[in-house]
């Protein structure tokens, strides 16, 4: 129910038009004054204020220089007589609604504080909608205290006010649009749109007219104007996800929108200005695809202004039970469920798995034991089905040849194989030998194995297992 305040010195009119407003099922309160009015306001959070502008003490125009200066603020319908229309344009000039010239009509009473209520409504909703956002992606709101995430957090904190361009490096389902959306929803530009768009699920020859946009007849098809997401994203940010996978020749064509802060839809002749934040994420090593010849290199360093990486969840195996906790409670909301916690058995379980598919399939898993759990704790038998366990090695029934082999030949293949199955993914690649990240390393060295782009563990600590 919204809330509306009359302001008016004739008590004949205020009664009036608290009973027409009443009657209409607004919850009303009438003030005599502009300065009474004003506490009625503060103290009632209206949403809509019906006030005259001539008025002893206080005029209406003053009372409006009175209220705060944000969104949330009510929606204000001056009365006027038809001689000072001035009077109500120079109040709609300084953020009055509407204005109504008296002698006032029921029906246009009504339909005109119907719409500044609608209006008031919507702003409110999109300003809880924004809160929820801000509160979902809030650097609190990003799970995890371990080393590797303290680090990233470290790192998003530092760079939310400006507007640099972002490279997230991380392994699908490692969050690298969570992290997109905490930088966009702490920055200056929160209240501006945040859109996504995945560049490897969109066929090469959608893509540029998904990201520029395209004029009536720019193609077959093409029946009428339309605004690209680069366009539809001005003064905000644009998350470009599997930046990896982009065509070289759109590559080309972004290049020039981050050096411009220019747009052309497909067709048109005309560039347009705009001002957007560029986070482009890929699990690939983009350094190895720039020596293949599949990524510009002006466009990588362009792009990679700051990196941020994210680890695996491997890597970061203190997180698993707050990360736990956390879907546990998500998915009671969703599903109306009473789960309390888990067995420490089923959590054993959880964190001694080697997780391919990372924090998106934990959440998978504890989504459906919360739905099909037969007890308000989630046991190992909800779980075990969930946990995929490696395939066995083929390796063990090779038979050795009379004449014997070399080892470390053998070990060699078996390194780059890792290596091109993980698209040169060292945390992937090592999970798939069942090494650790270290000796993992160690061996790529032993071996002179580089990757481009990889990121070495410290030296300073030896590794006992590099046998």
């Amino acid at each position: 129910m919204a809330v509306v305040v009359v302001i008016d010195d004739e008590p004949l009119q205020r009664g009036i038009l608290k009973a027409i407003l009443e009657d209409e099922g607004y919850e009303v309160f009438a003030a005599e004054s502009a300065e009474k009015g004003l506490e009625i306001i503060r103290d009632k959070n209206a949403d809509v204020v019906l006030t005259d502008l001539n008025m002893s003490g206080m005029t209406g125009i003053q009372m409006l220089e009175y209220l705060p200066d944000e969104p949330s603020r009510p929606a204000v319908i001056v009365i006027t007589a038809y001689g000072t229309i001035n009077s109500a344009v120079e109040a709609m000039k300084k953020g009055a609604f509407d204005y109504l010239i008296k002698p006032l009509d029921k029906d246009v009473i009504t339909l005109v504080v119907g719409k500044a209520a609608e209006r008031m409504s919507l702003l409110k909703e999109n300003i809880r909608l924004h809160k929820e956002l801000y509160d979902k992606f809030n650097m609190e709101g990003i799970i995890g205290r371990s080393k590797r995430m303290t680090e990233v957090i470290d790192i998003v904190k530092k760079i939310t006010a400006h507007a640099v361009t972002v490279l997230v490096y991380g392994e699908s389902g490692t969050g690298k649009e969570l992290i997109a959306r905490a930088i966009h929803y702490n920055s200056p530009r929160k209240n501006a749109p945040f859109n996504a768009i995945n560049c490897a699920a969109i066929p090469d020859n959608l893509i540029e007219s998904e990201l520029f946009g395209y004029e009536l007849g720019a193609f077959t098809g093409a029946t009428q104007r339309k605004a690209g997401i680069i366009e539809s994203t001005n003064n905000g940010t644009l998350f470009l996800d599997e930046i990896g996978d982009l065509p070289l020749l759109t590559q080309t064509k972004l290049l020039r929108v981050l050096q411009d802060k220019e747009v052309r839809r497909l067709g048109g002749k005309e560039t347009m200005k705009v001002n957007v934040r560029f986070i482009a994420a890929t699990n690939k090593d983009l350094e190895s695809e720039i020596e293949n010849g599949k990524f510009r290199e002006d466009l990588y360093y362009r792009l990679k202004v700051v990196t941020v990486t994210l680890p695996p969840l491997t890597e970061r195996k203190e997180d698993i039970p707050s990360l736990v906790n956390f879907f546990i409670s998500k998915y009671n909301t969703e599903f109306g469920s009473h789960i309390t916690g888990i067995d420490h058995r089923a959590l054993k379980l959880l964190t001694d798995y080697h997780w391919p598919g990372n924090i998106r399939q934990l959440g998978s898993v504890i989504e459906r034991a919360v739905l099909m759990a037969d007890t308000t704790v989630i046991s190992p038998d909800d779980i075990k089905s969930e946990l995929k366990q490696p395939a066995a090695c083929g390796i063990m029934d090779i038979e050795i040849p009379e004449e014997g082999i070399v080892f470390e030949e053998l070990e060699k293949k078996l390194l780059k194989q890792a290596m091109q199955k993980a698209n040169n993914v060292a945390a992937k690649a090592a999970r798939l030998l069942g090494m650790s990240y270290k000796t993992f390393w160690y061996r790529l060295e032993k071996f002179g194995i580089n990757i481009p782009g990889g990121t070495r563990p410290p030296r300073d600590t030896p590794n006992k297992d590099t046998s």
